[in-house]
């Protein structure tokens, strides 16, 4: 019973040792930096052209509402 509980100490001092020396390497200058990737990520650009499609649509409904509740009131002026 001694002899296992010693090797689950071994065993959890070795993992924390060892998150400890890859969390220390990844914030040290020995880590190398992250790649910059050559062309804008697709991925994003999608999600934002989503995002964007989005917001424009609810802009739509809402104008589309406006002039379909009869409340709107156009007044034309001439430029001075």
């Amino acid at each position: 019973m001694n002899e296992s509980r010693n090797r689950w100490q071994v065993l959890i001092a070795f993992n924390v040792l060892c998150l400890a020396v890859g969390w220390w390497y990844s914030q040290s200058d020995a880590a190398p930096p992250e790649p910059r990737q050559p062309f804008a990520n697709p991925v994003q650009q999608r999600e934002q052209m989503i995002r964007l499609l989005q917001e424009s649509n609810q802009l739509l409904r809402e104008q589309n509402e406006l002039l379909k509740s009869g409340k709107l009131k156009v007044q034309v002026t001439a430029a001075k």
